[in-house]
This record gives structure tokens, sequence and C-alpha cells, in this order.
């Protein structure tokens, strides 16, 4: 069910929102996995809560603990390893805060962190450790951000994330749009978001409806990991993110056991373009406490840029980046004589 709502009056996607699997038990007898994992699962859980949304956890093979999606998601006794270089704020969020939930790395856009909620929690989470009770933008009901936007008229765009902000519902963010539709200078909305992937019934005509009135600019940044999860249901969510004019483009993380080889990676674009979703960013791990497991060696990861460039035309291949605390702007990961390859 995509439209409407249920019996009880509630949206289909809000009710899958709670009935996520949020016990390291459940998700090991739900995926048929060997009970000698429910240890560190429950240990890394009490670090950092698991949270799959049920839509997701049908894509993961039964049986397998090394499913590359599962992998995203279990918790395991490696979060408790602390690798040198690790930090709890690797991307120097908030240094970058001026008003909570503001955060103004980059020329001409902010990000407001609109919630400190997601659909599913990803173990390799760079804000695993942000202080979203504190740093959240919609505290307010959005005064103090709105604010800070209208003051500065080099802001062009406002991006949402947090968090997820499409766990916001759609009356909260129809709030925040006629806000920001009041500062002349601000042009764009973009949106990242996990969530059509995860829970495609988000993507209701609630949504659609408020989507298709706002006159900013939307762009929707997928977060697709594997061309795995992107189903039928998923496809069909991006489509009708497309009619309702939505921009689509995706990043990825290069994630150690999930899709760190060129085979993967090629089937994850060519799977995106089916969906009308176009390669964006191909994220280097943001080295959080808790992630190490999943770091891929930069030269590994130049090495299977330069295989993208090979094997796909160049508007397929994700631009490999890293960001840096402090930085202007995502810092390019680029392989020797790459850019000859482009096509």
């Amino acid at each position: 069910m995509i439209h409407g709502t249920s019996s009880t009056g509630q949206a289909p996607w809000r009710a899958e929102l709670a009935a996520a699997v949020c016990d390291p038990e459940e998700l090991l007898r739900a995926l048929e996995l060997p009970w000698d994992l429910l240890p560190a699962a429950r240990r890394a859980h009490h670090l950092f809560p698991l949270r799959v949304p049920r839509a997701y956890l049908a894509r993961i093979t039964p049986g397998d603990p090394q499913d590359p999606l599962l992998r995203q998601v279990l918790p395991l006794d490696l979060e408790e390893v602390i690798a040198p270089g690790d930090s709890r704020d690797p991307v120097g969020d908030l240094a970058a805060q001026l008003v909570p939930g503001v955060l103004h790395k980059y020329e001409g856009r902010v990000l407001l962190t609109a919630t400190g909620a997601c659909a599913i929690h990803c173990r390799y989470c760079f804000r695993r450790h942000f202080p979203y009770a504190k740093a959240n933008a919609a505290r307010d009901r959005w005064r103090p951000a709105v604010a800070h936007l209208a003051a500065d008229l080099s802001i062009r765009e406002v991006i949402l994330s947090g968090g997820d902000p499409l766990t916001l519902g759609d009356d909260k963010l129809a709030e925040l749009t006629r806000a920001l539709e009041g500062v002349p200078h601000i042009k764009r909305l973009r949106l990242h978001t996990r969530v059509p992937v995860v829970i495609p019934s988000r993507v209701d005509e609630a949504l659609l409806d408020w989507l298709g009135r706002t006159s900013l600019s939307v762009v929707m940044v997928l977060h697709v990991n594997h061309a795995r999860e992107i189903d039928e249901a998923v496809a069909g969510a991006c489509a009708r993110l497309r009619k309702a004019g939505v921009t689509l483009l995706n990043q990825s993380v290069l994630l150690a056991g999930v899709n760190d080889d060129a085979e993967t990676l090629t089937q994850l674009s060519e799977r995106l373009f089916e969906a009308g979703v176009l390669p964006y960013y191909l994220h280097m791990l943001d080295r959080v406490e808790g992630a190490a497991h999943f770091a891929v060696e930069e030269a590994f990861a130049m090495g299977l840029l330069e295989a993208l460039r090979v094997r796909l035309p160049g508007y397929l291949v994700p631009r490999l980046v890293r960001e840096e605390a402090g930085a202007s702007a995502k810092l390019p990961v680029l392989a020797v004589g790459a850019g000859a390859r482009c096509r």
C-alpha cells in the first residue's frame, strides 16, 4: 500500500517506521543467523542502537552473516575498537554549528540537522555520537535557523539532513518550506535521505503534494551502497519522485565487505541509472569511533575509481571524495590519469 492511510488513520510509512526491528535477538531470529553473534550484537547495540525497517530486512539473504546489506546494520564487537585517528566528530560538525542545528561549512549553502531520528541505523554512521538533543534545528520551530539564513545573503541552498528529514511529518516539512520560501535569496532545497530506500512507502501522495507545491528547486540525495538495496518498491518510489519534478542523486560510502570491489560498484551505478538516479558521490569512510572495520585504504579506493572509469560512461562514475574538518569543500580523491578516460 502506497497511497492513503491505514484503517487506524495512520500513514503506512509511519506504521513501518514504528515496526522496525530494534532488538538484536529478533534480528538474528528473523534472518536465521548464528546465535554466537548475539553477545557482541547486544554490546554494540548499547553503544549505538540497532534499527532496521522490515522492508529493508526482506532484502537481506537469510543465514548469511556476510550479506552486504546485513553488514551495514548488524552490530558487531568490532565497534568496541577505537583505531588511531578515529573521532566522535570526524568531520567537524560541532565547530561548524552557528546556531542550533545549522551547520555552515561551505559557501552558498548550509545544512540543517532537522531531526535526530533515522529510519535505519547504519553502523558506519558518522553522526552516531552527534548531540542531537542540543543541536536540532526543529527544537524551536525553525525560528533561529531561518533567521540566520535570512541574514546571510550568500546562502542560496538549504540542505536538510539529520538524522533523516523524511522521518518528519509532511506538515512539519511544509512549515519549514514555507519559511524558506519567504527568504528571497534561497533558491534550492536539498534533502539527504535514506528513507525512500529503506521505507519506500514514505513516498506517498502527501509527500508528493508537498514537494510539488514548493517554489524551491528540490534535489533529493539518496543513500544507496549496494545494487540490491534497490528493489521494485524503491524503483517505484524513485519514479514517483521524478514525476513530481525532484532531481535524484545518490551518494554512497565505500565500505569494506559491502561494496569495495569494482563489479559491485559498477552494478550499483547501473542499477541507480535504471531507477532514474545519478551517482553523485562515493565517500571515503568518515573515521568515526566504532566504524574502523569499514575503512578502505585510499590507494585501493583510487584503483577502484580507475576501474569504474574504464567500465562506465563518465556520467555514471561517482566522484570519489573525502571530507576533512575545516575544509572549504569535499576533497576529491583522484586516480592518476583518470581524467583522460572520462567519456
